[in-house]
């Protein structure tokens, strides 16, 4: 179901910012399986899956550290962590990743306004940037994105706006010409601090932390996304 807390005319959307992990793909199973391996290599327990999902969405570094058990952990076993986790998943970010049912359909939707205008699009990741366009292009999503950065493309992350900002200086778009969507505050909180429309879906990792920090617009479903921005 679609819920509405502040309206917006679709056809004033020039640019639409997504995020990737659990808005575009589901990349769970992938990432446990390389924070696990990650675990296993410096001699500590794996965790749960639910666990690991949980810590997803401010990039790899904080994945780690979470993983590890929060910021008093040792700054030379969280590089080690990270180091074998970056590596591990470049290997493996595809193992088990998918598209989710109805995001292709929902994309082509949306890149088209009512009047038949395209639509700019863009992917903002906190993932590091090579592994996300890979993924991207390797699920048959590149044809949609003008541009994909990811968490090592700026000096910050998500919910810093910086990467939205550039999006809109390189796409000419005003704030108000513009709308952030993903499955976390994190991704709602930059589209706040650049001023956007936003989206949020309840269907990825972390729909439980949207309570913190409502979007504009809340959707269950990839077909519910297309259907807000087409009016």
């Amino acid at each position: 179901m679609i819920q509405t807390r502040r309206a917006f005319d679709p056809n004033s959307i020039k640019l639409v910012i997504f995020d990737l992990d659990g808005t575009l793909i589901d990349s769970r199973l992938d990432l446990v399986h390389s924070v696990n391996a990650a675990l296993r290599h410096i001699g500590r327990p794996e965790l749960p899956d639910d666990v690991i999902a949980s810590y997803v969405g401010d990039g790899a570094p904080i994945l780690i550290q979470r993983a590890l058990g929060g910021e008093s952990i040792d700054e030379a076993l969280v590089r080690k962590g990270l180091e074998f986790f970056l590596s591990y998943y470049r290997a493996h970010k595809l193992d088990h990743t998918t598209v989710y049912p109805g995001i292709a359909e929902a994309l082509a939707t949306i890149q088209k306004t009512s009047n038949g205008a395209p639509r700019k699009m863009a992917v903002l990741s906190n993932k590091p940037v090579v592994p996300s366009r890979a993924i991207v292009e390797a699920l048959g999503l590149g044809q949609f994105f003008s541009q994909i950065y990811g968490g090592n493309s700026f000096a910050s992350k998500k919910p810093d706006p910086e990467g939205a900002r550039k999006l809109l200086e390189e796409s000419g778009v005003r704030p108000e010409q513009a709308a952030m969507v993903g499955d976390s505050h994190v991704d709602i909180g930059t589209g706040q601090n650049a001023g956007l429309v936003t989206v949020g879906v309840t269907y990825g990792f972390a729909p439980h932390t949207l309570a913190e920090n409502p979007p504009d617009v809340l959707v269950d479903s990839p077909q519910e996304l297309g259907i807000v921005f087409s009016g």
